[in-house]
């Protein structure tokens, strides 16, 4: 707690005096980010310092795994995060972004270490997906570091699938006005690979290359004939 102390005294010292106005903006006019992640609540994967974004510019939400639960009618933090993201904010981007050494991901593979953390494993259900994709796809001799990686990135995609099932970004998946992103962050390499929904696979970013992205909008629906047809 001391150092978070000394960290808070320097916030205020030597940091807020500087973006004071912007501080103060946001204040009397709200916040307008332009994304939200859903990352993971890994100490070492800070989403601000990976984007290097200002504050008011990223809404984040973070928990064990970078989960995204499929829509119930069941409240949970998770949910209620992205439902005001998309409505109240209006952000037109959503990122899941997974990392590298993920210990959610070990505990998936090991489920003894999970004994005394009943709610851990039972949160976990969510990921119990991307863990089977990776054992019945995945050639058998992978090591358990390429196991744990190859099971954080499926985690990404089927979370990704689990962002469609909530009603307020399917709407806007169907007009066009969101778009679905998945990052994967390599935290010995400070590399950020991008998921591509059209290539299904994750792939490096190049600047000089349009952004992949995981699922874009399909236009406003036609399921029922217009007249005449």
């Amino acid at each position: 707690m001391g150092d978070l102390l000394k960290g808070i005294s320097s916030f205020r010292g030597a940091v807020f005096p500087n973006h004071q106005a912007l501080y103060r903006k946001l204040a009397e006019e709200g916040q307008q980010p332009q994304a939200l992640m859903i990352s993971c609540a890994d100490s070492r994967v800070m989403p601000e310092t990976i984007t290097q974004s200002g504050p008011g510019e990223l809404f984040v939400c973070r928990n064990a795994g970078n989960i995204v639960p499929p829509f119930s009618t069941a409240n949970g933090g998770v949910s209620s995060a992205i439902e005001y993201a998309v409505v109240a904010l209006g952000v037109r981007d959503v990122i899941v972004c997974g990392h590298s050494d993920c210990g959610a991901m070990k505990g998936l593979c090991h489920p003894d270490l999970l004994k005394p953390m009943p709610n851990v494993a039972a949160w976990l259900k969510h990921s119990h997906a991307a863990h089977s994709i990776v054992c019945e796809a995945y050639p058998s001799d992978l090591s358990e570091r390429q196991r744990i990686r190859a099971i954080a990135m499926e985690n990404v995609v089927v979370q990704l699938d689990h962002l469609r099932t909530h009603p307020s970004v399917a709407a806007k998946l169907a007009t066009n006005d969101i778009t679905l992103h998945g990052w994967f962050f390599d935290i010995q390499t400070g590399e950020v690979l991008v998921y591509d929904g059209a290539a299904a696979r994750f792939t490096e970013i190049h600047e000089d290359r349009p952004l992949p992205v995981g699922v874009t909008g399909r236009g406003r629906p036609h399921v029922i004939p217009q007249a005449g047809e």
